[in-house]
């Protein structure tokens, strides 16, 4: 049985799946982009704007932290899913205040820290502000981040592009309600600005310590929050001149405090992480293992060698190729077993024996987050 938890930072909302002790198979650790996607969808899955694993470390640190976006794509790093994470561990261990998890990301060391008052702070390291880091083909700019316009659409937008271990553009705009929001963050995702795509973030400065975006995430579109957008936002908009280097930044899922203290050095964020729930995955969810069903699965028979059309064996059958428009090893089929194994499965095991398989743990959980968040 797979157990999952789903958390959300300001309307952010993710999947996360524990694999710490390297309990997870192969196929959940290097997931298929299809499987993402179905996860991630929110009629047919348990639906999230993205999938997290809590990994083994590579490079000698607590964890290793990976988040897949709803369309299957791997991001480098996300500040609303980071601060999921580590509430979901402190939920999952115990952890009271000023804990911290040095976490490897595809975006290098993050470090989150459980406050006092249920937030997570985030040392968010330093951004990337040279064109190749972010990356873009915008040229560096006099207020020393890469900048440039574009005519989108037959409006001409600024754009500055800062680096938070993934891709951002800041776009300032007079009014955030009066953009064609859909249309310019789409085609702003894919352009050819941004090789690695980008997420987009329109930023109307309200004051000099109270910055609104709207956000366009890449892999995702109109998402309620983007950490990473929001600490992205903030450096941008004080070397542009447009705020202080602590601001208040709003988003449609609620707010988060950003701070860059020193120009050199880390930006901070904090704000928010909230358990939703916790659940197990219906069998029939879970990725097909084709290795395991082959180990099953009794070997064909020995086929005629002429007058009829060859079956392939089973070790290399591909059921969803081989046999896409008819099936090619009808006697044996591996998806007429597989699903009658899951049947079989689903029949004699009642609801709650399931959710009992998983339940201690996830008992234990709940009962230290009450726990934690009940203390005086």
């Amino acid at each position: 049985m797979l157990q999952f938890s789903k958390y959300q930072g300001l309307g952010n909302d993710f999947v996360l799946l524990e694999g710490r002790a390297g309990q997870l198979p192969p196929h959940i650790t290097e997931p298929d982009p299809n499987w993402v996607r179905q996860i991630c969808d929110r009629r047919f899955g348990i639906g999230g704007d993205g999938l997290i694993l809590a990994l083994p470390p590579q490079h000698g640190e607590e964890l290793r932290m990976r988040i897949f976006n709803a369309d299957g794509s791997e991001a480098e790093m996300c500040g609303n899913g980071i601060r999921c994470l580590a509430r979901f561990l402190a939920d999952s261990d115990g952890d009271q205040p000023g804990r911290t998890w040095r976490t490897e990301t595809m975006a290098g060391v993050i470090v989150p820290e459980l406050c006092e008052d249920g937030q997570i702070r985030v040392d968010m390291g330093q951004p990337f502000l040279e064109p190749d880091q972010v990356p873009t083909t915008l040229a560096k700019g006099r207020s020393g981040l890469p900048q440039g316009e574009i005519d989108l659409q037959g409006s001409t937008l600024q754009l500055a592009a800062v680096g938070m271990g993934n891709p951002h553009v800041v776009v300032p705009v007079q009014d955030l309600k009066a953009i064609p929001f859909d249309a310019w963050g789409s085609a702003l995702e894919i352009d050819p600005l941004f090789p690695a795509k980008t997420n987009v973030h329109f930023l109307e400065v309200i004051d000099q310590r109270t910055l609104e975006i709207r956000v366009w995430e890449r892999g995702a579109g109109p998402t309620l929050a983007c950490g990473t957008g929001a600490c992205a936002t903030l450096v941008a908009a004080t070397l542009l001149g447009l705020s202080e280097s602590e601001a208040t930044v709003k988003l449609p899922g609620g707010p988060l405090e950003i701070s860059w203290p020193d120009p050199e050095g880390s930006v901070f964020m904090t704000g928010p992480a909230v358990s939703v729930f916790d659940g197990v995955l219906n069998p029939e969810l879970l990725p097909e293992s084709r290795q395991e069903l082959q180990s099953q699965t009794p070997q064909p028979k020995e086929q005629p060698t002429s007058g009829a059309a060859a079956v392939p064996d089973n070790n290399s059958l591909d059921c969803a190729n081989d046999c896409k428009d008819t099936c090619q090893q009808q006697d044996h089929c591996l998806r007429d077993e597989a699903q009658a194994r899951v049947q079989e499965f689903l029949s004699s095991t009642s609801l709650d024996a399931m959710i009992n398989l998983a339940g201690d743990s996830l008992e234990e959980r709940t009962l230290s987050r009450f726990n934690r968040d009940d203390r005086p």
